[in-house]
């Protein structure tokens, strides 16, 4: 039986083509993982990113947006994009007959059109959708908390912007950011799936062999994070939510993997959160998990609670984390977080669609394949001596907590 082969290929104009082929796999996937996000922009043109999602659906010189939805929906795609600090992802998943249909609409996307008329319409859009976060108290305490702990390092960025930006922002400064970000060295197309390499890439080379590359940068300034408590109040909220934010490693850092198990061994639904803050009725919602950035790293934790309650909360909530610091987790507790972990990787490799963010994040990351046993294996023996290592510093010592609430 044939086993699941890796492919990597960098074009003469900078593109990157990675593919992991299953030749068992019925379906096929790609997406197209562009280095730019949130924390690549200026504060004049804050949500440029995002707002560029939206547009790269609103129609190429070959497609008008209304080809672009009815070309998905005829090959049954399962399809999106996402916007984060770091990266924009445009991807999709087809019968693997269909792969190379798949392949000339993402990359005809990645050269819109940018109409004005498509571009004020669209303003409206994300000014709604700016307005419907607002009302969502997690929303608002993430975008409030993080710019503060961040305290001016670009991760603390805002992905969607603000209104003002948004409202003054205009088609041409976008045009610009698009030249500079969307070139053929800042993209990687990644594929998975059944594909035949050399007909994939020869029909990629077809399609992008006359896209110019930028050099587009990025900078990597040293965290500085805040320490501290916030209180911000707002009298029409009946809830108390909490965020705490500490540092971690980066997305690099080969301490990643124990930090992934720590936020398991606290924020899973059956952590020490759960247990502690919610199975006695004292919050309704808790999470901790670990972020791993493009050069540096956060850990973030929230939590909703009565008014009432909140003050012991926010007493648990530390409690815990500067416990984890002295005891550790019992072995049992760590092999438990191996092992959801190392299950929901296996899980989420066994289709294409879903093996596809893995793939392209590793390679974005770290510029590197690993395959889904090597990543398992990496959990199933990362020991709690790594974890040692990851909390020497005492990064709970001295955390930031914003609380959001009624006062």
């Amino acid at each position: 039986m044939q086993e699941t082969t890796f492919h990597h290929f960098t074009l003469p104009n900078g593109l990157t083509v990675i593919g992991e082929r299953n030749p068992r796999a019925l379906s096929f996937a790609a997406g197209f993982f562009v280095k730019a996000g949130a924390r690549d922009e200026q504060t004049d043109v804050s949500g440029v990113s995002h707002f560029l999602e939206h547009m790269m659906f609103k129609g190429t010189e070959r497609r008008s947006a209304e080809d672009i939805s009815l070309s998905f929906d005829e090959l049954g795609a399962s399809y999106n994009a996402f916007t984060s600090e770091e990266a924009t992802v445009y991807y999709g998943a087809v019968l693997k007959e269909a792969a190379p249909q798949l392949l000339d609409l993402l990359t005809d996307m990645m050269r819109p059109a940018l109409r004005q008329a498509d571009f004020d319409i669209e303003k409206i859009v994300i000014l709604e959708e700016i307005a419907m976060y607002e009302d969502s108290p997690l929303h608002r305490l993430l975008d409030l908390s993080g710019p503060q702990f961040h305290a001016g390092h670009p991760l603390g960025n805002s992905i969607l912007g603000t209104v003002e930006s948004i409202t003054t922002l205009e088609r041409d400064r976008m045009y610009e950011y698009f030249e500079q970000r969307y070139e053929a060295d800042n993209l990687t197309l990644a594929v998975a799936g059944n594909f035949d390499w050399q007909e994939l890439l020869d029909h990629v080379s077809r399609l992008t062999g006359h896209w110019k590359p930028s050099r587009a940068g990025r900078d990597y300034p040293e965290p500085r994070p805040a320490a501290g408590f916030r209180v911000e109040t707002d009298p029409r909220l009946t809830r108390t939510h909490l965020a705490l934010h500490a540092p971690a490693v980066s997305a690099q850092s080969p301490l990643r993997h124990a930090a992934t198990l720590l936020g398991n061994v606290l924020g899973d639904d059956g952590g020490r959160l759960h247990w502690s803050l919610i199975d006695p009725g004292l919050a309704d919602s808790a999470f901790f998990q670990f972020d791993g950035s493009d050069g540096a790293g956060s850990f973030i934790s929230y939590v909703s609670t009565a008014p009432e309650h909140a003050e012991d909360v926010r007493r648990l909530l530390q409690d815990e984390l500067e416990k984890i610091q002295d005891e550790r987790p019992t072995e049992s507790e760590w092999q438990a977080a191996r092992n959801r972990v190392a299950t929901a990787l296996t899980l989420g490799a066994e289709t294409p669609f879903r093996r596809l963010m893995s793939l392209g994040n590793s390679w974005l990351y770290r510029g590197e394949y690993v395959s889904v046993a090597d990543a398992v294996e990496r959990y199933l023996t990362c020991s709690v001596s790594d974890l040692d290592e990851l909390l020497e510093d005492r990064p709970f010592d001295t955390p930031f907590v914003m609380q959001l609430g009624p006062s």
